[in-house]
């Protein structure tokens, strides 16, 4: 067997996802207290200094405690090596989300036990069924009063519609949650709290049968602890991993993240179960093993400024097959320039060290000097080409002036880093006088974040007014044909960040007025059916 696949068996790449406030920021800390990452969850130790919480990087998001953009983070566990990829948890910037997952092999889902299944999470749960991501259910917060476990098991199946196996069961919930039942062992984990759930929970293992059990709850929540084990093993339909792995059943684990009650039965059992790397599909037909020997990945990320002392930009790319070595020469198929890749990086969040070999599944910083561009495939030796990773379309939209002339450098260049980021869609008039950008996005959150990111990042001032547009469509047809045209006033023509003519409505209506005034002009909607400028 071809040595590489050694190494490709080690890999479990994952995302986390979750509606707000679900306790995701919490849980990946957890996750990395328990592999060993940090000794003190809210710290790392890294090798000369010491930084604050890990998957929260940013400023902004450690000001208004929620996640905004798609962090790494890399470490060993139980002989693997895993790789976590964090999501933002904000609605708003559900783009950054979906091409994370694109990245992904598996992907964690985490719900609020009081709560259940929620909007966001239906989204996000929507993704990973179309790319039959293999999906493992984390009920959180279990430390507070929750809903029926049965009942949650019941939303799973009806509401989105995936079987779902319990692979551990709670003792209680609130103040008298106790512990995890892990079915496959029929041992109890009985924990005790810890400070603030900083460190390890203490934990005490016993047989469901054992006298003391009865003795640590009230007799109701005992009662139902028995009943529902006996309804399980009784009733229950046996694990299937195939339908797992094809993302038809979703295993599920009970704990609770803040306290850490259950955090590392369910490390240790999704490092077991999870999938490692398979094989990636090719544009036109087609695949890329990862045990082949050919170096290939594509870059699913990039981000600017990480490093507030200089003024980087990291290509996040996801090695898809073969082993990267230090000064490895590939083909990018976009621009079918030869680049050698001398400067690569394995991410900790916003911390990195010099990286000398990777395989499938890992994920690669390289410092970017403009040559790459989200969805871009780099391959040893042939061109090869992934499928084009998608742009959402825009709904919201707002002009954003420099109130300093003096800082117009400045500005144009945080602009244009924004938009290769894949963090907002730039449009300009068709003929413009003037560099006076109108940003699209997904969410309204992200022309906040645009507009404290050019000030803190680049000391640029801004004035932002926001545009009554909620719909954009490119048009096919010659500029005199568009110049042509006549439009309802609500609507206007631009152009976008690829030269291309759009043009931009306040409504559904105001577009099929378009159309009927303008037969000449075909309006293509843009958005999912598009690959990322």
């Amino acid at each position: 067997m071809n040595a590489l696949y050694g190494e490709v068996a080690r890999r479990r790449t994952f995302a986390i996802i979750s509606h707000p406030d679900a306790g995701k920021t919490t849980l990946t800390e957890k996750l990395l207290l328990y592999g060993g990452a940090i000794h003190v969850a809210g710290q790392v130790s890294a090798r000369r200094r010491q930084r604050q919480v890990t998957s929260d990087w940013m400023a902004l998001e450690r000001e208004r405690g929620i996640s905004i953009t798609s962090t790494v983070l890399a470490f060993p566990y139980a002989g693997c090596t895993l790789n976590l990829l964090d999501t933002p948890g904000h609605q708003d910037f559900g783009e950054d989300t979906y091409r994370t997952l694109l990245a992904a092999d598996a992907a964690v889902m985490l719900i609020d036990a009081a709560k259940g299944v929620e909007p966001q999470t239906k989204k996000l749960f929507a993704i990973c069924r179309e790319r039959r991501i293999p999906l493992f259910t984390f009920m959180n917060k279990l430390d507070r009063p929750s809903r029926d476990p049965l009942e949650l098991l019941d939303e799973l199946e009806h509401v989105l519609g995936i079987e779902a196996y319990p692979v551990n069961w709670p003792l209680g919930s609130g103040d008298q949650f106790r512990g995890v039942y892990d079915r496959r062992t029929r041992a109890l984990h009985l924990f005790e709290r810890s400070a603030h759930g900083a460190t390890r929970a203490p934990v005490d293992v016993a047989g469901a049968d054992d006298e003391r059990i009865a003795t640590l709850v009230d007799a109701p929540t005992f009662a139902a602890f028995r009943d529902a084990l006996a309804l399980l093993e009784g009733a229950g339909a046996p694990f299937d991993a195939t339908a797992m792995l094809g993302g038809a059943v979703t295993p599920v684990f009970f704990g609770s993240a803040v306290t850490n009650f259950g955090v590392q039965m369910f490390l240790d059992d999704f490092v077991r179960m999870a999938p490692p790397p398979k094989a990636q599909p090719l544009l036109g037909g087609g695949s890329i093993d990862p045990g082949d020997e050919r170096f290939t990945g594509f870059v699913f990320k990039i981000q600017a400024n990480m490093d507030p002392r200089h003024r980087d930009r990291i290509a996040f790319v996801r090695v898809c097959s073969g082993r990267f070595e230090r000064d490895l020469v590939v083909r990018n198929a976009r621009s079918g320039e030869s680049v050698r890749l001398a400067r690569a990086m394995r991410l900790f969040a916003d911390a990195r060290e010099s990286l000398e070999t990777a395989y499938a599944g890992d994920v690669l910083g390289l410092a970017n000097p403009g040559v790459f561009r989200i969805g871009d495939t780099l391959s040893q030796g042939d061109a090869v080409e992934f499928p084009p990773i998608p742009a959402f379309a825009p709904e919201h939209f707002a002009s954003m002036r420099n109130v300093d002339t003096a800082s117009y450098k400045a500005f144009a260049k945080g602009i244009a880093q924004l938009r290769e980021e894949g963090a907002v869609q730039v449009f300009e008039p068709l003929h413009a006088a003037s560099y006076e950008p109108l940003l699209g996005v997904v969410g309204e959150l992200q022309i906040e974040v645009a507009k404290y990111r050019l000030e803190s990042e680049y000391n640029v001032k801004t004035a932002v007014a926001t545009q009554p547009y909620s719909l954009a469509m490119h048009v096919d047809a010659q500029l005199t044909a568009v110049e042509a045209s006549h439009l309802p006033s609500s609507a206007r023509f631009v152009r976008d960040a690829g030269g291309r003519i759009a043009a931009l409505f306040e409504n559904e209506w105001s577009l099929a007025l378009a159309r009927e005034w303008n037969p000449g002009l075909t309006f293509v909607p843009f958005g999912m059916d598009d690959a990322a400028a």
